[in-house]
Protein backbone atom coordinates (compact mmCIF):
# COMPACT_ATOMS: atom_id res chain seq x y z
CA UNK A 1 0.00 0.00 0.00
CA UNK A 2 1.45 3.27 -0.98
CA UNK A 3 2.02 6.03 1.54
CA UNK A 4 -0.23 9.02 1.14
CA UNK A 5 1.25 12.48 1.27
CA UNK A 6 -0.81 15.54 1.42
CA UNK A 7 0.39 18.81 -0.04
CA UNK A 8 -0.59 22.18 1.06
CA UNK A 9 0.38 25.25 -0.92
CA UNK A 10 2.83 23.11 -2.85
CA UNK A 11 4.78 22.06 0.34
CA UNK A 12 4.56 18.73 2.06
CA UNK A 13 2.62 18.77 5.34
CA UNK A 14 4.41 17.17 8.31
CA UNK A 15 2.27 15.67 11.04
CA UNK A 16 2.62 17.42 14.42
CA UNK A 17 3.61 20.85 13.04
CA UNK A 18 5.86 22.34 10.42
CA UNK A 19 9.63 21.84 10.43
CA UNK A 20 10.22 25.54 11.31
CA UNK A 21 8.13 25.20 14.44
CA UNK A 22 10.09 22.16 15.52
CA UNK A 23 13.38 23.94 14.95
CA UNK A 24 12.26 26.92 17.03
CA UNK A 25 11.14 24.67 19.88
CA UNK A 26 14.42 22.79 19.75
CA UNK A 27 16.40 26.05 19.86
CA UNK A 28 14.52 27.33 22.90
CA UNK A 29 15.07 24.04 24.70
CA UNK A 30 18.79 24.17 24.00
CA UNK A 31 19.02 27.78 25.21
CA UNK A 32 17.20 26.92 28.42
CA UNK A 33 19.55 24.03 29.08
CA UNK A 34 22.55 26.30 28.46
CA UNK A 35 21.24 28.91 30.89
CA UNK A 36 20.77 26.33 33.58
CA UNK A 37 24.23 24.94 33.00
CA UNK A 38 25.71 28.46 33.11
CA UNK A 39 24.06 29.20 36.46
CA UNK A 40 25.14 25.90 37.87
CA UNK A 41 28.71 25.72 36.58
CA UNK A 42 29.63 29.45 36.41
CA UNK A 43 27.35 31.79 38.28
CA UNK A 44 26.96 29.64 41.37
CA UNK A 45 30.72 29.18 42.04
CA UNK A 46 31.31 32.92 41.50
CA UNK A 47 28.28 34.68 42.95
CA UNK A 48 27.52 32.41 45.87
CA UNK A 49 30.83 33.11 47.75
CA UNK A 50 30.43 36.83 47.11
CA UNK A 51 26.89 36.87 48.36
CA UNK A 52 27.81 34.78 51.40
CA UNK A 53 30.72 37.10 52.24
CA UNK A 54 28.66 40.28 52.01
CA UNK A 55 25.84 38.82 54.06
CA UNK A 56 28.28 37.53 56.68
CA UNK A 57 30.02 40.88 57.06
CA UNK A 58 26.77 42.79 57.40
CA UNK A 59 25.40 40.34 59.94
CA UNK A 60 28.60 40.41 61.99
CA UNK A 61 28.66 44.20 61.96
CA UNK A 62 25.06 44.45 63.09
CA UNK A 63 25.55 41.85 65.80
CA UNK A 64 28.79 43.46 66.98
CA UNK A 65 27.04 46.73 67.74
CA UNK A 66 24.46 44.99 69.90
CA UNK A 67 26.65 42.36 71.51
CA UNK A 68 29.24 44.86 72.76
CA UNK A 69 26.79 46.09 75.35
CA UNK A 70 25.65 42.58 76.28
CA UNK A 71 29.18 41.22 76.79
CA UNK A 72 29.58 42.93 80.13
CA UNK A 73 26.11 41.77 81.24
CA UNK A 74 26.87 38.20 80.17
CA UNK A 75 30.00 38.20 82.29
CA UNK A 76 27.84 39.05 85.25
CA UNK A 77 25.41 36.25 84.34
CA UNK A 78 28.23 33.71 84.38
CA UNK A 79 29.16 34.79 87.92
CA UNK A 80 25.88 36.18 89.24
CA UNK A 81 27.06 36.37 92.83
CA UNK A 82 30.12 38.51 91.99
CA UNK A 83 29.65 42.31 91.89
CA UNK A 84 31.83 44.60 89.81
CA UNK A 85 33.30 47.66 91.54
CA UNK A 86 33.63 50.85 89.53
CA UNK A 87 34.18 54.41 90.63
CA UNK A 88 33.91 57.91 89.25
CA UNK A 89 37.00 60.10 89.40
CA UNK A 90 37.74 63.75 88.66
CA UNK A 91 40.51 63.66 86.06
CA UNK A 92 41.72 67.24 86.64
CA UNK A 93 41.76 69.78 89.47
CA UNK A 94 39.58 72.83 89.85
CA UNK A 95 41.04 76.22 88.99
CA UNK A 96 41.09 78.25 92.18
CA UNK A 97 39.83 80.55 93.54
CA UNK A 98 36.17 80.07 92.66
CA UNK A 99 33.77 83.02 92.53
CA UNK A 100 30.00 83.15 92.39
CA UNK A 101 28.48 83.60 88.92
CA UNK A 102 31.81 82.62 87.34
CA UNK A 103 32.19 79.39 85.36
CA UNK A 104 33.75 76.55 87.34
CA UNK A 105 36.82 75.45 85.38
CA UNK A 106 39.70 73.02 85.59
CA UNK A 107 43.42 73.68 85.44
CA UNK A 108 44.53 76.21 82.81
CA UNK A 109 40.94 77.05 81.92
CA UNK A 110 40.13 73.54 80.72
CA UNK A 111 36.71 71.94 81.23
CA UNK A 112 36.36 69.64 84.24
CA UNK A 113 36.47 65.98 83.20
CA UNK A 114 35.20 62.90 85.02
CA UNK A 115 36.20 59.32 84.25
CA UNK A 116 34.59 55.94 85.01
CA UNK A 117 37.36 53.82 86.51
CA UNK A 118 37.60 50.05 87.02
CA UNK A 119 39.00 49.75 90.55
CA UNK A 120 40.63 46.38 89.80
CA UNK A 121 42.70 47.70 86.89
CA UNK A 122 42.72 51.46 87.40
CA UNK A 123 41.75 51.93 83.75
CA UNK A 124 38.86 53.87 82.25
CA UNK A 125 35.83 51.71 81.39
CA UNK A 126 35.26 52.60 77.74
CA UNK A 127 32.67 49.93 76.83
CA UNK A 128 29.44 48.54 78.23
CA UNK A 129 26.24 50.29 79.28
CA UNK A 130 27.88 52.15 82.18
CA UNK A 131 30.40 53.85 79.84
CA UNK A 132 27.64 55.97 78.34
CA UNK A 133 25.54 56.55 81.47
CA UNK A 134 24.18 59.84 82.83
CA UNK A 135 25.97 61.81 85.58
CA UNK A 136 24.76 64.40 88.09
CA UNK A 137 26.90 67.06 89.81
CA UNK A 138 26.10 68.36 93.29
CA UNK A 139 27.67 70.23 96.23
CA UNK A 140 29.11 68.51 99.32
CA UNK A 141 30.10 69.96 102.71
CA UNK A 142 33.74 71.06 102.85
CA UNK A 143 34.46 69.07 106.03
CA UNK A 144 33.40 65.77 104.38
CA UNK A 145 36.28 63.27 104.55
CA UNK A 146 36.81 62.19 100.96
CA UNK A 147 39.54 59.73 101.92
CA UNK A 148 37.37 57.69 104.28
CA UNK A 149 35.49 54.53 103.35
CA UNK A 150 32.24 56.43 102.89
CA UNK A 151 29.00 55.10 101.45
CA UNK A 152 26.35 56.55 99.16
CA UNK A 153 24.29 57.25 102.28
CA UNK A 154 27.16 59.30 103.75
CA UNK A 155 27.27 61.34 100.57
CA UNK A 156 23.52 62.00 100.64
CA UNK A 157 23.70 63.16 104.26
CA UNK A 158 26.40 65.73 103.41
CA UNK A 159 24.89 67.28 100.29
CA UNK A 160 24.58 71.07 100.63
CA UNK A 161 21.24 72.60 99.62
CA UNK A 162 20.59 76.24 98.86
CA UNK A 163 19.63 78.61 101.65
CA UNK A 164 15.97 79.40 102.16
CA UNK A 165 14.69 81.84 99.58
CA UNK A 166 17.82 81.45 97.44
CA UNK A 167 18.31 80.00 93.98
CA UNK A 168 19.63 76.43 93.56
CA UNK A 169 23.27 76.39 94.66
CA UNK A 170 24.51 75.29 91.23
CA UNK A 171 23.46 77.15 88.12
CA UNK A 172 23.71 75.70 84.63
CA UNK A 173 23.63 72.13 83.38
CA UNK A 174 24.27 69.88 86.37
CA UNK A 175 23.93 66.74 84.21
CA UNK A 176 26.42 65.20 81.79
CA UNK A 177 26.70 62.03 79.72
CA UNK A 178 29.66 59.70 79.70
CA UNK A 179 31.20 59.11 76.29
CA UNK A 180 33.45 56.04 76.22
CA UNK A 181 33.77 56.35 79.97
CA UNK A 182 34.59 60.08 80.12
CA UNK A 183 32.21 62.93 80.95
CA UNK A 184 32.77 66.69 80.61
CA UNK A 185 31.23 69.28 82.93
CA UNK A 186 29.76 72.03 80.78
CA UNK A 187 28.68 75.49 81.89
CA UNK A 188 28.14 75.46 85.65
CA UNK A 189 28.58 78.09 88.36
CA UNK A 190 27.79 78.76 92.02
CA UNK A 191 24.99 81.14 92.94
CA UNK A 192 26.08 81.57 96.57
CA UNK A 193 29.36 81.80 98.47
CA UNK A 194 30.50 79.23 101.03
CA UNK A 195 30.96 81.54 104.02
CA UNK A 196 27.64 80.54 105.61
CA UNK A 197 28.47 76.82 105.95
CA UNK A 198 30.09 75.27 109.01
CA UNK A 199 33.42 74.64 107.25
CA UNK A 200 33.16 77.77 105.08
CA UNK A 201 34.12 75.53 102.18
CA UNK A 202 32.46 73.38 99.52
CA UNK A 203 33.34 70.25 97.63
CA UNK A 204 31.99 69.37 94.19
CA UNK A 205 30.55 65.86 93.88
CA UNK A 206 29.39 63.68 90.99
CA UNK A 207 27.32 60.50 90.96
CA UNK A 208 25.75 58.08 88.49
CA UNK A 209 22.07 58.68 87.76
CA UNK A 210 21.50 55.27 86.12
CA UNK A 211 21.69 52.03 88.12
CA UNK A 212 23.00 48.65 86.94
CA UNK A 213 22.54 45.15 88.41
CA UNK A 214 25.58 43.63 90.12
CA UNK A 215 27.52 46.87 89.67
CA UNK A 216 28.60 49.21 92.43
CA UNK A 217 29.69 52.65 91.17
CA UNK A 218 31.21 54.91 93.79
CA UNK A 219 30.70 58.68 93.68
CA UNK A 220 33.58 61.17 93.41
CA UNK A 221 34.25 64.40 95.30
CA UNK A 222 36.89 67.11 94.82
CA UNK A 223 39.18 68.70 97.36
CA UNK A 224 37.53 71.37 99.53
CA UNK A 225 37.60 74.95 98.27
CA UNK A 226 36.27 78.39 99.14
CA UNK A 227 33.63 80.04 96.97
CA UNK A 228 33.91 83.81 97.20
CA UNK A 229 31.39 86.44 96.23
CA UNK A 230 32.06 87.73 92.71
CA UNK A 231 32.76 91.17 94.19
CA UNK A 232 35.88 89.60 95.72
CA UNK A 233 37.25 88.96 92.23
CA UNK A 234 38.55 92.52 92.38
CA UNK A 235 41.01 91.22 94.98
CA UNK A 236 41.78 88.01 93.13
CA UNK A 237 45.33 86.60 93.15
CA UNK A 238 46.72 86.01 89.70
CA UNK A 239 48.20 82.61 88.80
CA UNK A 240 50.78 83.16 87.51
CA UNK A 241 51.26 86.80 88.47
CA UNK A 242 52.44 89.45 86.04
CA UNK A 243 55.62 91.47 86.57
CA UNK A 244 53.55 94.64 86.76
CA UNK A 245 50.81 93.27 89.02
CA UNK A 246 50.50 95.14 92.29
CA UNK A 247 52.41 93.32 95.00
CA UNK A 248 49.23 92.46 96.97
CA UNK A 249 48.33 90.09 94.13
CA UNK A 250 50.87 87.70 95.67
CA UNK A 251 49.65 85.00 98.04
CA UNK A 252 49.62 85.90 101.75
CA UNK A 253 49.83 89.63 101.01
CA UNK A 254 46.39 91.20 101.46
CA UNK A 255 45.37 94.45 99.82
CA UNK A 256 45.93 97.31 102.29
CA UNK A 257 47.03 94.78 104.88
CA UNK A 258 50.08 95.00 107.16
CA UNK A 259 52.45 93.31 104.70
CA UNK A 260 51.20 95.45 101.83
CA UNK A 261 51.81 98.64 103.81
CA UNK A 262 55.30 97.55 104.88
CA UNK A 263 56.26 96.84 101.29
CA UNK A 264 54.78 100.13 100.10
CA UNK A 265 56.84 102.07 102.66
CA UNK A 266 59.96 100.43 101.20
CA UNK A 267 58.90 101.39 97.66
CA UNK A 268 58.08 97.78 96.72
CA UNK A 269 54.84 98.21 94.81
CA UNK A 270 54.85 95.56 92.05
CA UNK A 271 55.74 91.91 91.67
CA UNK A 272 58.80 93.04 89.71
CA UNK A 273 59.90 95.20 92.66
CA UNK A 274 59.41 92.24 94.98
CA UNK A 275 61.53 89.87 92.86
CA UNK A 276 64.22 92.51 92.28
CA UNK A 277 64.62 93.12 96.01
CA UNK A 278 64.65 89.38 96.61
CA UNK A 279 67.55 88.82 94.19
CA UNK A 280 69.48 91.84 95.48
CA UNK A 281 69.04 91.20 99.19
CA UNK A 282 66.61 88.48 100.21
CA UNK A 283 67.32 88.83 103.94
CA UNK A 284 66.48 92.53 103.86
CA UNK A 285 63.20 91.81 102.06
CA UNK A 286 62.39 89.23 104.72
CA UNK A 287 63.02 91.84 107.44
CA UNK A 288 60.74 94.34 105.70
CA UNK A 289 57.82 91.90 105.93
CA UNK A 290 58.54 91.41 109.62
CA UNK A 291 57.97 88.58 112.07
CA UNK A 292 54.25 88.56 111.34
CA UNK A 293 54.97 86.57 108.20
CA UNK A 294 55.85 83.02 109.22
CA UNK A 295 58.41 80.89 107.40
CA UNK A 296 55.62 78.89 105.76
CA UNK A 297 53.85 82.05 104.60
CA UNK A 298 57.14 83.40 103.25
CA UNK A 299 57.72 80.24 101.21
CA UNK A 300 54.18 80.42 99.77
CA UNK A 301 54.59 84.08 98.81
CA UNK A 302 58.02 83.47 97.33
CA UNK A 303 56.90 80.44 95.34
CA UNK A 304 53.99 82.43 93.92
CA UNK A 305 56.28 85.31 92.95
CA UNK A 306 58.77 82.95 91.28
CA UNK A 307 56.01 81.55 89.08
CA UNK A 308 55.89 84.92 87.31
CA UNK A 309 56.72 84.59 83.60
CA UNK A 310 59.78 86.71 82.78
CA UNK A 311 60.75 88.06 79.40
CA UNK A 312 63.96 86.80 77.76
CA UNK A 313 65.81 90.13 77.80
CA UNK A 314 69.31 90.29 79.32
CA UNK A 315 71.34 93.27 80.49
CA UNK A 316 75.12 93.80 80.61
CA UNK A 317 76.95 96.20 82.90
CA UNK A 318 80.63 96.87 83.55
CA UNK A 319 81.17 98.68 86.84
CA UNK A 320 84.04 101.22 86.87
CA UNK A 321 85.25 100.06 90.28
CA UNK A 322 85.73 96.45 89.16
CA UNK A 323 88.20 94.81 86.80
CA UNK A 324 87.78 96.33 83.37
CA UNK A 325 87.73 92.92 81.74
CA UNK A 326 84.72 91.79 83.80
CA UNK A 327 81.03 92.57 83.28
CA UNK A 328 77.87 91.17 84.83
CA UNK A 329 74.88 89.78 82.93
CA UNK A 330 71.46 89.90 84.63
CA UNK A 331 67.75 89.62 83.78
CA UNK A 332 64.78 91.94 84.18
CA UNK A 333 64.44 91.26 87.94
CA UNK A 334 68.17 91.71 88.71
CA UNK A 335 68.90 88.00 88.91
CA UNK A 336 72.52 87.26 88.00
CA UNK A 337 72.75 85.15 84.86
CA UNK A 338 76.52 85.09 84.56
CA UNK A 339 79.76 86.99 84.15
CA UNK A 340 81.75 88.04 81.10
CA UNK A 341 85.41 87.43 81.90
CA UNK A 342 88.25 87.57 79.37
CA UNK A 343 85.94 87.23 76.41
CA UNK A 344 84.27 84.22 77.97
CA UNK A 345 80.68 83.95 79.24
CA UNK A 346 80.47 82.06 82.54
CA UNK A 347 76.88 81.06 83.53
CA UNK A 348 75.77 81.74 87.10
CA UNK A 349 75.69 78.05 88.02
CA UNK A 350 79.44 77.80 87.31
CA UNK A 351 80.44 80.83 89.40
CA UNK A 352 82.16 80.45 92.76
CA UNK A 353 80.56 81.92 95.87
CA UNK A 354 83.00 84.84 95.75
CA UNK A 355 82.21 85.48 92.10
CA UNK A 356 78.46 85.33 92.78
CA UNK A 357 78.82 87.92 95.58
CA UNK A 358 80.86 90.14 93.27
CA UNK A 359 78.27 89.76 90.50
CA UNK A 360 75.39 90.69 92.84
CA UNK A 361 77.32 93.77 93.99
CA UNK A 362 77.82 94.79 90.35
CA UNK A 363 74.09 94.44 89.67
CA UNK A 364 73.33 96.74 92.60
CA UNK A 365 75.63 99.36 91.10
CA UNK A 366 74.10 98.79 87.66
CA UNK A 367 70.60 99.69 88.89
CA UNK A 368 71.96 103.09 89.92
CA UNK A 369 73.59 103.59 86.51
CA UNK A 370 70.94 102.33 84.12
CA UNK A 371 72.15 104.67 81.37
CA UNK A 372 75.36 102.62 81.26
CA UNK A 373 73.58 99.26 81.00
CA UNK A 374 73.41 97.60 77.59
CA UNK A 375 70.28 95.55 76.92
CA UNK A 376 69.70 92.68 74.48
CA UNK A 377 66.69 90.61 73.46
CA UNK A 378 68.12 87.36 74.84
CA UNK A 379 71.36 85.61 75.78
CA UNK A 380 72.04 84.51 72.20
CA UNK A 381 71.72 88.08 70.97
CA UNK A 382 74.02 89.26 73.76
CA UNK A 383 76.72 86.69 72.92
CA UNK A 384 76.47 87.43 69.23
CA UNK A 385 76.84 91.20 69.74
CA UNK A 386 79.16 91.39 72.74
CA UNK A 387 81.36 88.38 72.07
CA UNK A 388 80.95 88.23 68.29
CA UNK A 389 79.93 84.59 68.66
CA UNK A 390 77.88 83.18 65.74
CA UNK A 391 74.42 81.93 66.71
CA UNK A 392 75.45 78.40 65.80
CA UNK A 393 78.22 78.46 68.41
CA UNK A 394 76.57 80.24 71.32
CA UNK A 395 77.05 78.44 74.58
CA UNK A 396 80.35 76.80 73.53
CA UNK A 397 82.75 79.70 74.14
CA UNK A 398 84.12 82.45 71.93
CA UNK A 399 84.76 82.06 68.23
CA UNK A 400 87.95 83.89 67.24
CA UNK A 401 87.37 83.58 63.50
CA UNK A 402 86.85 86.96 61.88
CA UNK A 403 88.08 88.77 65.03
CA UNK A 404 90.32 91.72 64.17
CA UNK A 405 92.52 93.86 66.38
CA UNK A 406 90.19 96.82 66.07
CA UNK A 407 87.17 94.80 67.17
CA UNK A 408 88.48 94.79 70.75
CA UNK A 409 87.94 97.72 73.05
CA UNK A 410 90.13 98.58 76.02
CA UNK A 411 88.13 96.29 78.31
CA UNK A 412 88.48 93.15 76.27
CA UNK A 413 84.94 93.30 74.83
CA UNK A 414 83.93 93.46 71.21
CA UNK A 415 83.02 97.02 70.28
CA UNK A 416 79.76 97.78 68.53
CA UNK A 417 79.65 99.79 65.30
CA UNK A 418 79.02 103.05 67.14
CA UNK A 419 82.09 102.64 69.33
CA UNK A 420 84.20 101.65 66.32
CA UNK A 421 83.17 104.82 64.53
CA UNK A 422 83.97 106.93 67.57
CA UNK A 423 87.41 105.38 67.90
CA UNK A 424 88.29 105.60 64.21
CA UNK A 425 90.29 108.74 64.87
CA UNK A 426 92.80 106.72 66.85
CA UNK A 427 94.06 105.04 63.68
CA UNK A 428 96.66 106.41 61.25
CA UNK A 429 95.46 107.44 57.82
CA UNK A 430 98.13 105.32 56.15
CA UNK A 431 97.60 102.25 58.31
CA UNK A 432 95.00 99.67 57.54
CA UNK A 433 92.15 99.09 60.05
CA UNK A 434 93.65 95.71 60.88
CA UNK A 435 96.90 97.33 62.16
CA UNK A 436 97.62 98.29 65.78
CA UNK A 437 96.23 101.71 66.81
CA UNK A 438 98.73 104.57 66.84
CA UNK A 439 97.96 105.18 70.51
CA UNK A 440 99.70 101.92 71.31
CA UNK A 441 102.92 102.64 69.38
CA UNK A 442 104.66 103.76 72.57
CA UNK A 443 104.14 100.18 73.88
CA UNK A 444 104.90 98.55 70.57
CA UNK A 445 108.40 97.47 71.65
CA UNK A 446 106.89 95.74 74.65
CA UNK A 447 104.37 94.05 72.42
CA UNK A 448 107.09 93.04 69.95
CA UNK A 449 109.27 91.41 72.64
CA UNK A 450 106.31 89.48 74.00
CA UNK A 451 105.36 88.28 70.53
CA UNK A 452 108.93 87.10 69.91
CA UNK A 453 108.67 84.95 73.02
CA UNK A 454 105.67 83.28 71.36
CA UNK A 455 107.64 82.68 68.17
CA UNK A 456 105.97 85.44 66.14
CA UNK A 457 108.59 87.45 64.21
CA UNK A 458 106.34 90.47 63.55
CA UNK A 459 103.24 90.94 65.71
CA UNK A 460 100.41 91.97 63.46
CA UNK A 461 101.53 90.54 60.15
CA UNK A 462 102.49 87.17 61.60
CA UNK A 463 99.24 87.10 63.56
CA UNK A 464 97.28 87.76 60.40
CA UNK A 465 99.16 85.06 58.50
CA UNK A 466 98.58 82.64 61.35
CA UNK A 467 94.85 83.35 61.27
CA UNK A 468 94.75 83.06 57.49
CA UNK A 469 96.61 79.75 57.59
CA UNK A 470 94.33 78.38 60.27
CA UNK A 471 91.20 79.36 58.36
CA UNK A 472 92.56 77.97 55.10
CA UNK A 473 93.00 74.59 56.80
CA UNK A 474 89.58 74.70 58.40
CA UNK A 475 87.94 72.54 55.77
CA UNK A 476 90.99 70.47 54.83
CA UNK A 477 91.18 66.82 55.68
CA UNK A 478 94.68 67.24 57.08
CA UNK A 479 95.94 64.85 59.71
CA UNK A 480 99.14 64.22 61.62
CA UNK A 481 101.65 67.06 61.63
CA UNK A 482 99.52 69.37 59.51
CA UNK A 483 96.64 69.02 61.99
CA UNK A 484 98.99 69.66 64.90
CA UNK A 485 100.50 72.75 63.25
CA UNK A 486 97.02 74.16 62.71
CA UNK A 487 96.12 74.02 66.40
CA UNK A 488 99.56 75.31 67.39
CA UNK A 489 98.88 78.39 65.26
CA UNK A 490 95.47 78.82 66.95
CA UNK A 491 97.12 78.64 70.37
CA UNK A 492 99.57 81.33 69.26
CA UNK A 493 96.74 83.55 68.04
CA UNK A 494 94.96 83.19 71.38
CA UNK A 495 98.13 84.03 73.30
CA UNK A 496 98.76 87.03 71.04
CA UNK A 497 95.28 88.37 71.74
CA UNK A 498 95.89 88.02 75.47
CA UNK A 499 99.14 89.98 75.19
CA UNK A 500 97.40 92.65 73.12
CA UNK A 501 94.68 93.07 75.73
CA UNK A 502 97.21 93.44 78.54
CA UNK A 503 99.05 96.16 76.61
CA UNK A 504 95.75 97.91 75.93
CA UNK A 505 94.77 97.80 79.62
CA UNK A 506 98.13 99.29 80.67
CA UNK A 507 97.67 102.04 78.11
CA UNK A 508 94.23 102.89 79.53
CA UNK A 509 95.52 102.92 83.11
CA UNK A 510 98.22 105.50 82.33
Amino acid sequence: MSQKREFEDGKPRVEGGSSDDKRRRFKSVVQEVMRLQTVKHFLEPVLEPLIRKVVKEEVELALGKHLAGFKWICEQDIHPLESRNLQLKFLNNLSLPVFTSARVEGDEGQAIRVGLIDTSTGEIVSSGPASSAKLEFFVVEGYFDKDSDWTAEDIRNNIVRERAGKKPLLSGNVFALLNDGIGVLDEISFTDNSSWTRSRKFRLGVRMVDQFDFVKIREAVTESFVVRDHRGELYRKHHPPSLFDEVWRLEKIGKDGAFHKRLHWSDINTVKDFLTHYHLNSSKLRQILGTGMSSKMWEITLEHARSCVLDSSVHVYQAPGFQKKTAVVFNVVAQVLGLLVDLQYIPAEKLSEIEKAQAEEMVTVALSHLHEVRSYDDEISMMRNVLNVPASQTGVGIDYSGLSLTSLDGYGFVSNHRNTAECSGQFSDDVDMEVIPQGLYEDYDNLWSCSQMLGLEEPQSDLQSAVDEFMSQKNAASVGKAHSRRWTKLFSVTKWLSVFKNVTVRKNLK
